[in-house]
Parts: C-alpha cells; structure tokens; sequence
C-alpha cells in the first residue's frame, strides 16, 4: 500500500485552474487504505482491491438459446421441409447423456445443454409437430439459437479490475463465477467538523445571529454516497485552541479530515492557523466560481480538506476537488464523474480564464429537444438552487459568453451523488 508524501498537497505558482487542481491530486494522492476480505453480498458499494480471474467458462458448456429441438444442421433440406425423429428430452440441469446419431432431433429448452452432435437450435414456434416427427422449415443458419461454452467468460479471463467501484452487475458477474468473498478496501475513516460562533446543531435553539448548520449533514451524506464511514465531530467554535486539540487528536485515527468553513484570512479563521501549527496548509488560489475559499493540507500524513462556508460552494468544490481526491485515497481508479453536452437555453456572461459552474434544470420542449436553464438565482448560499436543480452547467476558463443554443458540459447530481 502506497503511503502520502509529507506535502503531497503543495503546489508553487500563483493561480491554478481547476484542471490543473484536479491533476495535480490525481498524480500526488495514493491509496491509504488496506485490502480486506468480504463476503460477495456486502461488497456493494465497496472499491474492489484486485482483479478478479475466473478458473472456468461462463457458460461452461454449450446450451440452447431458446425453447425448441436440437438438430445437425447437415441434416437438413436446404431447399424444402425436413422431418426428422424426436428421439430426445434436454431440459435446463439434465443433460441427454448420450451421442445423438444423424436423423435425430432433440427436444431442447431454454439453457439447456447441448446434446453431442446436434449444432442447430430451431425456435419451437418454427416448426410443426407431426406425432413422433418435427417438420422443420428450410432457412435457418448453421449454430443458431445456441450459446457457446465461455461466450461471457473464458477460463483464465480477468473479470473484474482493481480500483473499480462494485455495482449489482459486478456483484453478478463475480457470483457467476462462484465467488463467496473479495477482496476490497476498507472503508475510509473521515473525520468532520463544521465551524463558526454562529452555527448551530439542528434541534438546538436559534439565537439571534445565528445559523443552523447544514453544510455539516450535506458533506455526511456526499461521503456516505463515497462509502466511507463518517465520524461526525459536530461544530468547532471560533477558539484557536479548542480548534488545534481537536484536529489533531482527529488527525491520529481517522485517514482523512473535512472541515467547512474557518479557512479563509480573517481574525476568526482558526482552522487555517492550526493546520499550519500542527503540519502544512496550501491555500489553492484557484480560478473557479463557487469555491472560495479552498485550503488542502496534512496534519502529519493524515490529509485536511478545509471546503467553504457557503452550502453551495461546499458542493460545488465537494463535487469536483474533494470527491476524486478521497476517492484516490480510497483506492478507486476512475475518480472523474460523466460529463454529458447540452444545450444551452439562456444567456450568460462570465469573466476571462475563471471556470464556473451554473446550477441548472433539464427541460424538454414541443420538439422534444433537451435544454439547460439557469437556476434565477446565483448566490452560493441559496441552498435551495442545489434541490431545484438536476445539475451543473461546467463553462471553460475561455468561455465569456454563453446564448442560447450553444452546446456545454453538463454535469448530472446523479454522477456525484
């Protein structure tokens, strides 16, 4: 298991886009967790830590494709009606068990075996059953309607690769082969925390000035979509002291931790000061709209992910910097989410070499024609716009005009979350 550097979030030069960000976390994060065996119907959701070979053919033997009668083809009048002798049975689980001689036909069914002999399946809705005889029809082609040994999986195949995230196909396709367990990587073990004076725990009373904390359940429930196993912290107040204690006793037994709010320049952002104390903080200085401000750090070799305070810019940067890089620390290869074009249904303007991302509504129109339109309004603390949305519109650093009709990325919640 790779190990993370002591900086491995340092970055020299002034302003960074937001694909050099994500690059530079794809090339620095490693995998901090270790491999663990599971049984197959708990794998779900986990991130597989080998690859995973089959020792056999899926199929393991040849097998009828459809409910019908097995037959060689070489015995059949390519020109007219064959009838031939049913002198068989084959159902799914029971084999003949016995060499056919030419002339015959097999009564066959749906993943059945295939009798030794016979090549040809014909579909029962296509011939004519004539007492003890089947009248089969000329036109049908050599091998239809039957499965080869090893037509999904061949003996010695690699299945399934390390790094991916385990769906229900993949929980399929590995009990296919007969897998009880796998291999996987523990969970990732997150610390998080919220900041500020003025935030309060739902359920607790609201003084005046006061906000009640949301970023705090938003972030929980993005990590749990991730896997991981989140230790809810609750809410750090503005005090230096309370705030290093507590990021540091979390730094020694949890693999990463994620704090939201308290990392920007003023008086009352303790969370920055203290991470610089106990180890290395870098203030990503990236040209991106929502998300600032962002810090990246460690706390020993354990990573800090300081996010915003504004709940929409808390997702936004969740979505597009933290995801991938605690995906990487979870061991999963492919960390970057689909991204699909759309057509633009607005007009919008946007400063020069500064990614944004809109939040936005699939609609359909008389012409069935798929169109993005803007949610109305644009702060990044209207929580609401995330709800009322399907997803982000992504415009390119060099992008300073979008009308209406022009095609951009699209990034869907449901790829995210």
């Amino acid at each position: 298991m790779a190990q993370l550097s002591d900086d491995c979030f340092a970055f020299g030069g002034k302003l960074m886009t937001a694909q050099e960000a994500m690059d530079t976390l794809s090339e620095r994060l490693r995998v901090v967790v270790e491999p663990e065996q599971v049984g197959l119907r708990a794998a779900l959701g986990r991130i597989l830590a080998e690859d995973v070979m089959s020792e056999h053919a899926v199929p393991p033997h040849d097998n009828a494709a459809v409910d019908g009668y097995a037959v060689r083809f070489d015995d059949l009048d390519p020109d007219g009606e064959t009838l031939l002798a049913v002198s068989g049975r084959v159902a799914a689980g029971h084999p003949l068990g016995r060499a056919t001689q030419p002339g015959e036909a097999i009564r066959i069914f749906t993943g059945a075996p295939m009798p030794d002999g016979p090549d040809t399946v014909l579909m029962q809705e296509d011939c004519r059953v004539d007492g003890d005889r089947v009248a089969i029809p000329p036109g049908i082609k050599r091998g239809a309607n039957r499965r080869r040994a090893g037509e999904d999986i061949g003996a010695g195949d690699t299945i399934l690769q390390a790094g991916r995230k385990i769906r229900p196909q993949e929980i399929g396709l590995a009990a296919s082969i007969g897998r009880t367990e796998i291999s996987v990587f523990r969970r990732l073990n997150i610390a998080l925390f919220s900041t500020g004076d003025e935030i309060r725990d739902i359920g607790e009373d609201l003084p005046p000035g006061c906000i009640y904390d949301s970023n705090r359940y938003t972030v929980s429930a993005l990590l749990e979509t991730l896997g991981c196993r989140v230790d809810d912290l609750g809410i750090l107040p503005d005090n230096y002291d309370h705030i290093k204690r507590a990021l540091d006793n979390a730094a020694r037994d949890h693999d990463a931790i994620l704090t939201s709010g308290g990392v920007s320049t003023g008086e009352e952002d303790h969370v920055r000061r203290a991470v610089e104390q106990l180890g290395n903080i870098h203030f990503w200085r990236l040209a991106i709209r929502p998300g600032r401000p962002l810090a990246l750090g460690q706390i020993g070799r354990t990573p800090f992910i300081g996010l915003p305070g504004n709940p929409v810019a808390v997702m936004v940067t969740f979505m597009r910097l933290a995801r991938p890089a605690l995906l990487r620390l979870a061991g999963c290869a492919d960390t970057e989410p689909r991204i699909f074009r759309v057509r633009a249904g607005f007009d919008y303007k946007k400063k020069i070499d500064r990614r944004e991302w809109l939040r936005v509504r699939l609609t359909t129109d008389s012409n069935g024609m798929v169109s993005a339109q803007k949610f109305p309004r644009d702060g990044a603390g209207i929580l609401s716009s995330m709800v009322a949305s399907d997803g982000l519109l992504e415009l390119p650093e060099d992008l300073t005009r979008l009308e209406p009709g022009m095609m951009v990325d699209f990034l869907p919640f449901s790829e995210v979350s």
